[in-house]
């Protein structure tokens, strides 16, 4: 079609034209400026998805396949899926709309949340038939039996719903156990999919999500995949092999028991769910049978339990909201991969004023305070993100911004028994550092301590052992670190908490901080102590072990560590925050090389 339009036309406007009168007719068309003969613009029609003239579409045998989808979709027995509110959890594909349901989704903005083809943040599913064989009536073997809707026969999805999604923007594999289906128990077939799950992810470099509610493996169908290669061994040789490669994190929604605990211990992040969820080698029935202990869920593995004992469970949430709540902002803080730089966000100012850090601190190195109140002037207001608060408290370890950059803090407790570490702390601080190291996420040592605790119990405990690896994983971490000695830095603490030997970016020093082999109290008494003792005079002596200790204190205080290099600098408290902010940002790229050899002997 040939159009002609005035000659005082731009080119510009002859294609506009041209585009336009193409698509509202449907035509190719040529627009001509004037009566010249040369198309100035020309365009066809825009391709229709499909030819006007086609008006094929699904027949019986489509319509079959998409029944038999659905049918899997329900899940496990229906008396079983009834079970569910009573035992306070969702049916798994409701878990799966509320994680990948709503924004973020794949199908644009207006859709709903969800659809026939499942909630629009899930990309694909994998495995919907497996061993549909085994239990649909559409299956060859059991062509022509009695639909197994109220039977526990049915194997839909073999209890594994596993797939790519997308999380908060991220693409994630997932995985989610169908509790209704022999209690989430595993076989054959869901025990394939979870390790073509776990496989993919090693070649993706995607993180994944466990969502874990499974009674452990289906004892009565156990052959084919407990011992064998491909079997459920294998998960664990995959966890290990995902390790620090990308991110793992699992929530809990049920009893996890026997080689189904296995998974969240070896994730790098695990949440249990408060009065639903639990994790034991072994059930209490099996306890019971063993060893002749009584003991309920709930005090064998349930959240507390492993929150504030076991050091298993690195969060507790109240609900399954509040789950996906936890794994949406601790996943802000973390790249999809490692040799990534985690994600920025846009900085904000602290909670509080740096200017109030000074006052915060004690003059006194017994006097307690809250380190928390401390990151409250130091970090991005709303950013502190604390795991495994309720174990090994007397260490802080948290994630954070500052400036809009993450960062990962072990931070001595002085409110927790004068922030001295203990064995728990130091093998959760041991734990953090290594796993912020394995995802670019730079460190800050917030040091405050008399250093590792000492007694019999605590050796009892392994303080030697669980303290090496602190200061193991200290000395290999090659992410940019700052230390900042905030007040007392005492013994072995000043090297755990990556003081100057440590090859830190920098070791800074707040006016209030003091380095030492040992606190003025003790240094007193294990060189003056006989001396004192010959000072009869009560008042006398006291005034003895005073002016000793001002003049002790006055040896280890950081203008004398300032003066002799051993730190880098003095800051004033005000402008902590802004001097991290700087160094952090300055350092961001710096190299570290470790050693060459196979790995350490450290764990």
């Amino acid at each position: 079609m040939k159009v002609h339009v005035g000659s005082a036309a731009t080119p510009e406007e002859a294609e506009a034209i041209a585009r336009s009168l193409a698509a509202h007719l449907g035509v190719g068309v040529e627009v001509h400026l004037g009566e010249s003969g040369e198309p100035a613009a020309s365009a066809d029609p825009p391709e229709t998805a499909y030819p006007l003239e086609d008006d094929l579409g699904p027949t019986d045998r489509e319509r079959d396949l998409r029944a038999e989808i659905a049918d899997v979709r329900e899940g496990g027995p229906a008396k079983y899926r009834e079970r569910l509110e009573e035992q306070g959890k969702l049916f798994v594909r409701d878990r799966l709309d509320l994680w990948f349901g709503g924004e973020g989704g794949t199908r644009g903005a207006g859709d709903p949340s969800s659809s026939d083809d499942g909630p629009v943040g899930i990309r694909f599913e994998d495995g919907t038939f497996a061993a549909f064989d085994d239990w649909h009536p559409n299956a060859p073997d059991h062509s022509g039996d009695e639909a197994s809707e109220g039977t526990d026969d049915r194997l839909p999805a073999d209890g594994l719903l596993t797939g790519g999604a997308e999380f908060e923007g991220r693409d994630v594999h997932f995985m989610a156990n169908d509790f209704t289906v022999k209690a989430g128990s595993m076989a054959a077939r869901g025990v394939e999919k979870f390790l073509r799950m776990q496989q993919r992810a090693l070649k993706t470099g995607n993180p994944v999500l466990y969502l874990m509610d499974s009674s452990g493996g289906r004892i009565d169908r156990q052959s084919g995949f407990f011992a064998n290669r491909e079997g459920i061994g294998k998960y664990y040789y995959n966890h290990s092999m995902l390790s620090g490669a990308v991110p793992q994190i699992c929530v809990l929604y049920g009893p996890c028991i026997a080689g189904a605990a296995y998974t969240p211990v070896f994730a790098d992040f695990t949440v249990m769910v408060e009065g639903v969820s639990a994790m034991a080698i072994a059930s209490p029935r099996m306890v019971e049978m063993v060893t002749g202990e009584e003991v309920d869920l709930e005090t064998l593995g349930g959240p507390r339990l492993h929150a504030e004992e076991s050091g298993s469970a690195d969060l507790i949430a109240r609900d399954e909201e509040h789950a996906r709540e936890l794994v949406a902002d601790l996943i802000a803080y973390l790249p999809d991969r490692a040799g990534e730089k985690p994600p920025r966000a846009e900085p904000k100012p602290p909670k509080f004023s740096p200017e109030g850090i000074d006052e915060l601190i004690p003059e006194s190195p017994t006097r307690p305070y809250d380190v928390r109140d401390l990151l409250d002037r130091i970090a991005d207001a709303e950013s502190v993100f604390e795991l495994r608060s309720g174990y090994g408290s007397e260490i802080l370890t948290a994630f954070c911004r500052i400036d809009g950059r993450p960062v990962g803090v072990v931070a001595n407790q002085p409110t927790e028994r004068a922030g001295a570490i203990f064995p728990d702390a130091a093998e959760k601080a041991a734990e953090f550092v290594w796993t912020c190291d394995a995802y670019e996420i730079p460190l800050l040592y917030l040091c405050d301590t008399p250093g590792f605790m000492a007694g019999s119990q605590v050796e009892r405990d392994g303080i030697l052992e669980k303290g090496k690896k602190l200061i193991y994983a200290t000395s290999s971490a090659t992410v940019p670190k700052q230390t900042v000695v905030v007040r007392k830095a005492y013994g072995a603490g000043i090297y755990a908490m990556g003081g100057p030997a440590y090859d830190p970016e920098s070791t800074i020093g707040l006016p209030s901080g003091e380095i030492a082999i040992m606190g003025p109290e003790a240094a007193i008494n294990a060189v003056y102590a006989r001396k004192l003792a010959e000072i009869d005079d009560p008042e006398e002596r006291a005034a003895e072990e005073a002016r000793l200790r001002e003049e002790y204190r006055e040896e280890i205080d950081v203008h004398r560590m300032a003066s002799e290099v051993v730190i880098d600098e003095i800051v004033p408290p005000s402008d902590l925050r802004a001097q991290l902010a700087a160094r952090f940002d300055f350092y961001e790229d710096v190299k570290k090389d470790l050693p060459e050899k196979k790995h350490g002997t450290v764990l």
